[in-house]
């Protein structure tokens, strides 16, 4: 749902309270178009806005949805690879979905409706979690769903709501065990931002007594690009596109004022390490900040490294040659830093393309930083490797992953 807050202020069904229907997909196996979490809206009339598939199996989706506007049921649709009839909906790629579909605004004060209004307030870069029950609620007019402006600071047991919908489906708490087990990976997936649903049960959406999904959307990371020249402007618009908060940081005002840098969020005169430091000791750099070196400069290089090799940062690269590299480790050595933290260093920065022109090389250095998200990339074309294409991102260090949690393979077609 949360990938469709930028359309919702204008979808009129929702913001006038008439009758629509959310379908989400809320499990998906094998190679499958769009995750779990993914949503479409489906109004009375049969206006669309969002899409689950691409096309596969969005008219049977609809169908259904209009069916729920009409008995107010919920449904829980599946959808398959069929080779047995053609014409029958089903997903080309040969994975499975289930999608579940709730009717909302049919009585007056439903949860559901009254989230997504929510939700059309906020901006596409605020923080925001959407958690709702996936089981049917006649008692509440429908399931219950919560909407969270913070959610990486979220108490589940201090939270009216969350506390409601982590209740059995009978209306009681259940044992104490299995609720605070439940609140801890609730919270556990709110502070990582992550969308999944969460079975309180154990036993799968199908058969648990419970279930709610949980999306989670957390302030964008940054982008930290420390040099302005044709390489940070060519990757300054690259890295927009991948949700970072992208700052640009060079000490000489003649070269940081200029327009082509525009595409930055920010866009900062400091001294690099300076700035870096102090963007530290406000709390503005965490673990998943990406530090982008390109000034080509020791005097801007080395300092700015021995400062980032400091933090606790995703990712740490440095644009240049082998001989620049190997001068950066030697100056690095003698200021005292350990050799293991300076293999952590991606230097020089930007995976083996062939890249030559400053646009290539932004592509070269975003394909990096994207495959050093997942240990298990093998940095190799995907016709030479087997096996699913996508793997389950790993989960923060800090953070214990929930143990009943559904992932799925996301696939191109």
């Amino acid at each position: 749902m949360l990938d469709l807050i930028p359309s919702l202020g204008t979808w009129a069904p929702a913001l006038a309270g008439q009758p629509f229907a959310v379908a989400t997909i809320v499990r998906a196996s094998g190679s499958v178009p769009r995750p779990v979490g993914t949503s479409m809206l489906v109004s009375a009339d049969g206006a669309i806005l969002g899409s689950l598939s691409g096309g596969c199996v969005e008219g049977a989706v609809v169908a259904a949805a209009l069916e729920a506007m009409d008995d107010g049921a919920t449904r829980l649709e599946a959808f398959g690879f069929s080779s047995d009839d053609a014409f029958a909906a089903g997903l080309t790629c040969g994975g499975e979905l289930e999608v579940h579909i709730e009717p909302a605004n049919r009585n007056r004060g439903c949860a559901l409706g009254e989230a997504v209004r929510q939700l059309a307030g906020y901006g596409p870069d605020e923080p925001v979690a959407l958690v709702r029950r996936l089981d049917v609620r006649p008692d509440a007019g429908g399931s219950g769903a919560v909407v969270l402006p913070d959610p990486g600071a979220i108490k589940a047991a201090g939270h009216r709501g969350l506390a409601t919908l982590l209740e059995s489906s009978d209306g009681t708490g259940g044992s104490e065990p299995t609720w605070r087990a439940s609140a801890a990976q609730l919270e556990s997936m709110l502070r990582a931002g992550t969308t999944g649903v969460l079975d309180l049960g154990g036993a799968g959406l199908c058969t648990s007594d419970a279930a709610v999904l949980v999306e989670a959307r957390l302030a964008p990371p940054r982008l930290l690009v420390f040099g302005a020249n044709d390489f940070s402007a060519a990757l300054l618009p690259a890295a927009k596109p991948l949700g970072y908060l992208v700052t640009l940081v060079d000490a000489r005002p003649a070269f940081a004022s200029q327009a082509r840098f525009a595409a930055a969020d920010q866009v900062v005169t400091a001294w690099p390490h300076q700035y870096l430091a102090a963007e530290a000791a406000a709390g503005r750099v965490d673990s998943r900040t990406v530090v982008c070196v390109l000034t080509h400069d020791h005097k801007f290089d080395i300092p700015l490294l021995e400062a980032a090799l400091a933090l606790d940062v995703a990712f740490i690269g440095a644009l240049g040659s082998r001989r620049s590299h190997a001068q950066r480790v030697g100056a690095l050595l003698d200021r005292g830093i350990l050799p293991g933290r300076i293999a952590q260093l991606h230097s020089p920065l930007g995976l083996d393309l062939g890249a030559a022109t400053p646009a290539e090389v932004a592509v070269s250095v975003l394909a990096e930083v994207i495959a050093a998200r997942n240990p298990a990339a093998s940095h190799q074309p995907l016709r030479e490797t087997s096996g699913p294409i996508h793997q389950p991102a790993a989960p923060p260090a800090n953070a214990p992953a929930p143990t009943n949690v559904l992932q799925q393979e996301i696939a191109w077609t």
